[in-house]
């Protein structure tokens, strides 16, 4: 595989993220996933050679138009619409805004892109419109899909109406589309009839040096959790889908069936302290204990960001992260990578990067029953507890490291660069959906 050298011009990347930048505070409602992984992979593929560019829509008004974020790396922030937070499912009449001022800054700066790689199906709908007005190569992953969103959120689902129309517009569009797991790969074939052969699988990561094993004591003294009892842990947004409500009715259920001493500690919301007006489902958590009788043994810790997190994961004998419906999830790579053994639900990209018997437990989602059942299974067996813990931070540095998805990226982008125009783009033939 052919990668830029400090001797020749530097491969350029533009990397397309309406709503998720790298700058943007983890944690909250609409900052996730996406925005681990346009940080990573930019940061990875400048370390193999790559110049890229992260294109973000501006939400503050006083953010520079270009942010020199990491050596290799910008964020160019575009103004399109007011310059101020909004929710993403709000930002879809301002495409073609934030199209054409990627297009005005791509003019101004001159130096032409290799390749443009868009993330969620938005940025999809830009750079496929790009793509074919410039010929350049497109790649594109959706972390998301909206029938799938649609299938498990039902009327809950808060998308654009068009969203599904343009999603399949996209994949007839760019070049080459990233599945991050089997379960999405089945999705895009499926149910938008994509080509398997425009679909590559390279699973998402987790960053093994920030997200490390402490020790159990250690990590609580670091905390301020001065607790010798089993801890059960939660990491990540407080949002219904994630279905915290679930952990918390099995813990009403282990604290009736057991004599079990544990506490459930809950690390995520909108704030540093836990506000049920800021984070409404830290509200509805909080009454649920209390209307179950076990609000002294759940803990509520509010908003931390990545350096401290491993911390939190490590304060816990086990993690859980049941949400009834995950495209892929880093929640549980990241308790993985801490040495923790992991309950997940069985839903999308869990089933894959979670070792069920291994590295921890699948159950079924929405049935706090089998939860508390997988819970007292691991509760009472330390030696278990210890076997899953370590399997799982073998399974991560193995399989699921940032370098190794930069390494399979840039593979990708010259697969695509190599191969003669007329290659990439004969199926390529479908018009994009417009919103003007």
């Amino acid at each position: 595989m052919r990668l830029a050298t400090a001797v020749e011009r530097p491969l350029r990347v533009a990397f397309v993220s309406e709503h998720a930048s790298p700058v943007a505070l983890l944690g909250s409602q609409d900052a996730g996933g996406q925005n681990v992984y346009v940080d990573e992979v930019s940061r990875h593929l400048a370390r193999l050679g790559y110049a890229v560019d992260v294109f973000t829509r501006r939400d503050d008004p006083s953010a520079p138009e270009v942010i020199e974020w990491a050596p290799g790396v910008r964020v160019v922030n575009l103004s399109a619409g007011p310059p101020e937070l909004m929710l993403k499912d709000q930002l879809w009449p301002l495409m073609p805004a934030f199209r054409g001022a990627l297009h005005d800054f791509m003019l101004r700066d001159g130096d032409r892109y290799d390749v443009l790689h868009g993330n969620f199906w938005m940025s999809g709908w830009v750079v496929a419109q790009l793509a074919r007005q410039l010929a350049i190569p497109a790649v594109h992953i959706f972390h998301a899909m909206g029938k799938t969103k649609q299938r498990h959120q039902g009327q809950a689902d808060t998308s654009p109406d068009g969203r599904i129309a343009v999603e399949l517009e996209v994949i007839r569009a760019v070049d080459r589309v990233i599945a991050q797991c089997p379960s999405e790969r089945n999705e895009l074939v499926d149910d938008y009839g994509a080509d398997p052969g425009k679909v590559a699988l390279i699973p998402s990561a987790v960053n093994i040096q920030r997200f490390r094993p402490l020790p159990r004591d250690e990590a609580r003294r670091r905390i301020g959790l001065e607790s010798d009892e089993l801890v059960i842990a939660y990491v990540g947004r407080m949002m219904p889908r994630k279905d915290v409500r679930n952990l918390v009715r099995a813990a009403a259920l282990l604290a009736r069936q057991t004599e079990l001493r544990f506490t459930v500690l809950l690390v995520g919301g909108e704030t540093a302290e836990p506000d049920p007006i800021a984070t409404p489902e830290i509200g509805v958590l909080q009454a649920l204990a209390a209307e179950l009788g076990i609000a002294e043994r759940v803990r509520f810790v509010g908003k931390r960001q990545p350096d401290v997190l491993h911390e939190y994961y490590s304060a816990g004998d086990v993690i859980v992260t049941t949400p009834w419906y995950e495209p892929f999830g880093l929640t549980p790579l990241e308790g993985m990578a801490c040495g923790r053994p992991v309950i997940g639900s069985a839903v999308g990209g869990i089933t894959y990067t979670l070792a069920d018997g291994v590295t921890g437990l699948l159950v079924p989602p929405r049935e706090p029953h089998a939860l508390a059942a997988a819970l007292q299974k691991l509760l009472m067996d330390d030696t278990l507890r210890e076997t899953m813990g370590r399997a799982a931070r073998e399974r991560v540095e193995r399989k699921f490291t940032w370098a190794t998805v930069a390494e399979r990226t840039a593979a990708l982008y010259q697969t695509l660069l190599d191969s003669p125009p007329q290659a990439r783009v004969a199926d390529n033939v479908a018009a994009v959906v417009d919103t003007r």
